[in-house]
Parts: structure tokens; sequence; C-alpha cells
């Protein structure tokens, strides 16, 4: 598991749909150079994730560039052709970047992994943000639950837009 103070793993090898088809991207690519806005939530078409959590980067994504950012990046433990498919619903194109980590490697490297078993959906990644620098492989920062905010409809998109650390839960 990645610990704060660890350098991110460049190679981690994520999915996202390409014109043909699913195609590996990794977080090194995703990150190396550029400013970006991590954010991962439990599932794709859930409710609280489709009407909170990615429509809140979408309608935002012009306020989190203007401090910055070069790229917003959402993740799920969830397939490409899934996560392909909700970015098309959220009318995503151009916003934020749908990427898909299948596995779960990503959010189990990171300690994010929940088990959502009673909820019929398995392993998934709780919902968590970061902004991540420039450096590329830049140090990991543990995230913090803040169950509350999303309670209140509160997703994590305010956290990053006012560069904050980070919020989580479950879903």
């Amino acid at each position: 598991m990645v610990k704060a103070g660890d350098t991110l793993p460049a190679d981690m090898k994520l999915m996202e749909m390409g014109d043909a088809g699913p195609k590996p991207v990794t977080l090194g690519e995703l990150t190396k150079g550029r400013t970006i806005v991590l954010f991962a939530v439990p599932g794709a078409f859930t409710p609280t994730c489709s009407m909170k959590h990615l429509p809140g980067f979408v309608q935002k994504s012009g306020e989190i560039r203007a401090k910055g950012v070069d790229e917003i990046v959402c993740l799920s433990v969830n397939d490409a052709f899934v996560m392909g498919a909700w970015g098309k619903d959220q009318g995503a194109a151009g916003k934020v970047r749908m990427v898909a980590d299948g596995n779960g490697d990503f959010t189990r490297a990171m300690g994010l992994e929940l088990d959502a078993s009673g909820f019929g959906m398995g392993k998934r990644s709780q919902r968590c943000a970061r902004r991540q620098g420039r450096q590329g492989g830049a140090a990991a920062g543990r995230a913090r639950p803040r169950p509350e905010r999303v309670e209140r409809g509160v997703g994590p998109v305010e956290a990053v837009a006012v560069s904050r650390p980070v919020a989580r839960s479950a879903p």
C-alpha cells in the first residue's frame, strides 16, 4: 500500500475508452509534467456518484482548470466500457477524463478499497479526490474521512476547487 511520503507508482496501468476500444494508460502518463485532479467514486451510474460527484466536477471544470489544473480525471473500479458510457451520459467529454481501475489495483495500492458487498457491488473505491502536482510521481497523501460532506450532498469537488486536501466516504 502507498503511504504518505511514498512515490505514486508511475507504471500502474489503468484503462480508458479510445476511438478503437479500451486502451491502457499509466498513472505516469496521466501525471507527468502536469497538474491533475484525480477523483475516485465507488461506481459509475450509482445514484450519488451520478447526481452529485461527477456532475460537480463536470460543472466546475472551468473553475478548477483556472486554478492551474491541466486535467481532471475520474476513476472508478469499473471497466473502460462502463466508464466511457458514463462519461457520455454525463457530458464529461473535454471536461473530465474517465479512467477505469477495472481490477482495483490502483485503489488497493492507495489504501482506498471499499468492500461494498453488502450493497451487491463487491470491492470498490472509496470516494476521494486529490490534486496531483507536476512532479509526475509526487508524494502520495492520505485521504481523510469526511462522510458528513457527502451526506450533506457536498462532493469532493469543493475540497479540490479550493485546493484543500481530500474528502472520502463510503457509498
